[in-house]
């Protein structure tokens, strides 16, 4: 697993052994693709990365020029792998600050929000279920985690048919890579 694009790019990363699995590169690269379409680049944009894995996600936003990125991860051995991946992505000397929270995605949106982010990455494990993502979903719209302009993108099983966004959101598209497909999502938030 390399580092797509950006001041690291090439950088080989390391991945957790039978902790996580591991956003394929054909998803990650569909992702970013889909991010640049919205967004143009990533400099000044504040990323969330929820269920970190190996921390990829966050870090390939980090050398792409992600002012500010956040990653969420419980296990002890996949922080280990985010530690080491950051070291590596940072000998390249990313602009943009980079904060590891050690903890769970639901007590992380429990919390009082850390920034308000332009893209949040969502990627559970497939056995956790649409509802507790809906829940984690509703926390960051009514505690104040998202930009006006936030993207969400949503990685499930393909084995899933649909996935439902709840108020605060509205589908945007979908894109299937194999075992995994991501949908994306608006904040629309209430107005007045």
């Amino acid at each position: 697993m390399r580092i797509i694009a950006g001041v690291a790019k090439g950088r080989t990363l390391g991945t957790v052994a039978g902790a996580t699995r591991p956003t394929s590169d054909r998803a990650r690269e569909g992702l970013f693709s889909s991010l640049l379409s919205e967004f143009g680049d990533f400099l000044g944009l504040h990323v969330l990365d929820l269920f970190g894995g190996s921390g990829a996600i966050g870090l390939e936003a980090l050398s792409r020029g992600a002012s500010l990125v956040h990653i969420v991860e419980k296990d002890v051995d996949a922080q280990k792998t985010i530690e080491n991946n950051c070291e590596l992505v940072n000998k390249n000397k990313p602009v943009g600050k980079f904060h590891l929270y050690s903890m769970s995605a639901q007590r992380f949106v429990s919390d009082p929000p850390k920034e308000k982010y332009h893209i949040v990455y969502v990627d559970p494990p497939f056995d956790f279920s649409d509802a507790e993502v809906e829940e984690i979903l509703t926390k960051l719209n009514t505690g104040g985690f998202l930009k006006e302009d936030a993207i969400i993108a949503v990685e499930r099983t393909s084995k899933r048919s649909h996935f439902s966004w709840p108020q605060g959101f509205s589908a945007v598209r979908e894109r299937n890579y194999g075992q995994a497909t991501i949908f994306y999502g608006n904040y629309t938030p209430e107005n007045g």
